[in-house]
């Protein structure tokens, strides 16, 4: 028999799609990005917890443990609604806190057309029962007599419609002034304090104090809190400057520009400004007493004229030796409101929707923050604006024999003056 003829089956040929493969440039930078992206899932769980601890301390440090002097200093012009749901208790309950020989009361109230008077009045006679000693001035002149009087030679500028009109930062600084005249005079009989504590027209606790008393183990020129209106974006734009001596970049936490000032707010540490004000301010009384005392002032009418203008809350720090030695700072575990509703959305209270988990940020807030951070700084710069306002400073320096502005950070390209109803920008 013939043998069968073998068959032979065609061996198909398998497909095998092209392996992709990235160019090393894209793969590089890809992970490079993942790498980033991990980064900032970690930076942002760590500051969140750094958040959450330095809350925890700050509890723990909001106890008076040692007797402590205060001269509390404060002006009001319509604000008689925080100032009797509010401002008036907590000053009382700094009151009971520090002691009444531990206590003097300074307030400046200035042609208020609410009933601001008989709220201070309602004070006055809470701490006379308490025997506090006091200061409270109600001042009947209204800002239509101050634009209606007579003219001085200095705090007087002239407006594009060729009215002079009063400057508002010289006219706050002359009441700042007023509201420090007894600590001075006290000094020059014997009475000292330890501290000089600004109190705005905020909601605050004798913890809040106590806290920032307590800033940077209270050695300091100047410690200020965190102030909210509208949370979560803060309020004192006008006074607060980094470390650079430069405006905020973000009005929401980590809010500032200079790598400095930032790092030290993610991490939740007092953070070194040049210049803040936000709410309540402690500096050492010392720094106002005696011939060489500090004073609040405005920039010259000279320099204001050219459309510039700065606050006198900031250029007290400027004009501060120990500003620069020992250093003035932001406290970011004291913060206050404008009302009870400000007040409590930035503290970690179940009932007012705080961040939760013992920080006053969520996760996605702090999450949100550093990016909107990042992008701002990378998108955004400041060196346009700080330079036409450099250049004007010049121009007027040379104008002018011995002609120095000190607190050139501060200066912004603004004009205000005092109005009927308040204050505006021209």
């Amino acid at each position: 028999m013939t043998p069968p003829i073998p068959r032979f089956k065609p061996k198909m040929a398998t497909f095998r799609p092209p392996r992709f493969r990235l160019p090393k440039a894209r793969s590089a930078f890809l992970k490079l990005f993942l790498l980033f992206l991990v980064w900032t899932v970690i930076e942002a769980h760590i500051s969140h917890y750094r958040i959450a601890r330095t809350e925890r301390q700050a509890k723990a440090k909001g106890v008076l443990t040692a007797p402590t002097r205060v001269y509390i200093a404060s002006l009001h012009w319509n604000n008689e609604k925080i100032l009797r749901s509010e401002w008036n208790k907590g000053v009382v309950e700094l009151v009971k806190t520090f002691g009444a020989d531990n206590v003097f009361v300074s307030v400046y109230e200035s042609g208020s057309w609410d009933d601001s008077k008989g709220a201070l009045r309602e004070l006055d006679q809470e701490l006379e029962k308490l025997g506090v000693p006091r200061k409270i001035i109600l001042d009947d002149e209204t800002h239509k007599d101050l634009i209606n009087g007579p003219q001085q030679e200095e705090g007087w500028i002239t407006v594009p419609d060729g009215k002079r009109m009063p400057r508002r930062i010289p006219y706050l600084s002359k009441l700042r002034n007023l509201s420090l005249q007894p600590l001075r005079e006290l000094a020059m009989n014997g009475t000292m304090f330890d501290h000089v504590l600004f109190l705005g027209d905020v909601v605050f606790s004798a913890p809040d104090v106590l806290n920032l008393l307590k800033t940077n183990n209270g050695d300091y020129a100047a410690a200020c809190s965190l102030d909210f209106s509208k949370p979560p974006s803060f309020y004192d734009t006008f006074a607060l400057r980094d470390s650079r001596g430069q405006e905020h970049v973000s009005l929401t936490w980590p809010y500032f520009r200079s790598s400095k000032s930032r790092s030290a707010m993610v991490n939740a540490e007092p953070v070194r400004v040049s210049s803040c004000w936000n709410g309540i301010v402690a500096m050492p009384a010392s720094s106002f007493t005696g011939i060489r005392g500090l004073r609040f002032r405005g920039i010259p009418d000279s320099l204001a004229a050219l459309h510039l203008e700065a606050s006198e809350c900031c250029l007290i720090h400027a004009d501060n030796p120990g500003s620069r030695t020992r250093g003035v700072f932001v406290n970011p575990a004291v913060r206050v409101g404008y009302n009870r509703l400000a007040y409590d959305a930035v503290h970690n209270d179940p009932t007012s929707g705080g961040g939760g988990g013992g920080s006053w940020l969520s996760l996605t807030e702090v999450y949100v923050g550093l990016w909107r951070s990042r992008l701002a700084r990378w998108l955004t710069s400041s060196w346009f604006a700080e330079r036409s306002v450099r250049a004007r400073i010049g121009r007027w320096g040379r104008g002018g024999a011995g002609r120095v502005e000190k607190g050139g950070f501060c200066v912004v390209d603004e004009m205000q003056i005092v109005v009927q109803n308040g204050w505006k920008h021209l």
